[in-house]
């Protein structure tokens, strides 16, 4: 399975307008931000919005790319969701006697089920369960930093409706927390060498790159109304062990501040923002696309 699979580099180029891309619950659901004024996403939050669009198997993104890809919803159910049921899982893994067969867990109704599971690995562990079931996955995010700082802007939201005894009006202070304006990059990577592990396949890396673009457009939520991925750039090696250092493939699609560089931005016109990879280092890849433009 691991044959299947080509190693890639990629980066997402994330723009938030008014929107919390992603709230801290240690600073009151503040937008998540770095003591020098960068802003972050974290990687367990973009992986989130994937795992939903593919929950929702009534949902349009997941049919619709179900079939495109032509794949089995069967296979492509979700590990890492509510109401999960652990003594089932423990089943499906094959681990009757506490030991681990690698044979026995490739072929078991968890790997033929669980999407996440084979693509991102899992942590699933039983009391007294086998530690070899903490797996690495193929596809790993990185945590996502804004390029300048972030201004955050704070309101308070009323509600014309009572929700104390005797007020006709409610407020919640400083509950509307949102970065005026932010461009983060996000990279990450689609490593081959732990397919044999998860049991991941190509199938799987494909789902997931149909799946990126629609990530926040599927996914809004009041404090969250506009993230746009401005760019999702993918860009395979000709060989499995990797044709190109990666942090130069990252470092030359990395936007700019334009002026500046610890101002906050206003707008995306802030940015001098590369539009594809140099020349030299496109020679060394076998392929570059943004997947936007897909």
């Amino acid at each position: 399975m691991n044959q299947t699979i080509k190693r890639a580099t990629g980066l997402l180029i994330l723009e938030a307008v008014n929107s919390n891309a992603n709230g801290d619950p240690d600073r009151e659901s503040d937008p998540r931000q770095r003591p020098n004024g960068l802003g972050e996403i974290s990687p367990v939050s973009f992986k989130r919005k994937l795992r939903d669009l593919v929950e929702d198997r009534n949902g349009i993104v997941f049919t619709t790319l179900c079939g495109e890809l032509k794949l089995d919803p069967e296979r492509f159910c979700i590990l890492e969701s509510r109401g999960r049921n652990r003594e089932t899982i423990r089943k499906e893994m094959a681990e009757d006697t506490g030991k681990f067969d690698e044979n026995a867990f490739l072929n078991s109704a968890f790997v033929k089920k669980y999407w996440d599971g084979r693509l991102f690995g899992n942590t699933f562990l039983e009391e007294g369960g086998s530690k070899d079931y903490i797996k690495t996955g193929v596809a790993h995010f990185v945590m996502g930093l804004s390029v300048a700082p972030v201004q955050i802007v704070r309101h308070t939201n009323t509600n014309k409706s009572g929700v104390q005894e005797g007020k006709n009006q409610g407020m919640a202070p400083l509950a509307y927390r949102v970065v005026e304006h932010g461009v983060y990059c996000m990279p990450f990577y689609v490593n081959p060498s732990n397919a044999h592990k998860s049991g991941c396949t190509q199938d799987d890396v494909e789902l997931m790159k149909k799946l990126i673009p629609y990530a926040y457009d599927h996914t809004r939520s009041a404090i969250r109304p506009d993230v746009r991925i401005r760019h999702a750039w993918y860009m395979e090696h000709k060989n499995p062990l990797g044709s190109c250092p990666d942090y130069k493939l990252i470092e030359a699609l990395t936007p700019k501040r334009k002026g500046d560089p610890l101002t906050p931005s206003m707008s995306w016109n802030d940015y001098d923002v590369p539009s594809s990879l140099p020349e030299e280092l496109k020679s060394m890849m076998g392929e570059c696309v943004d997947l936007m433009d897909m």
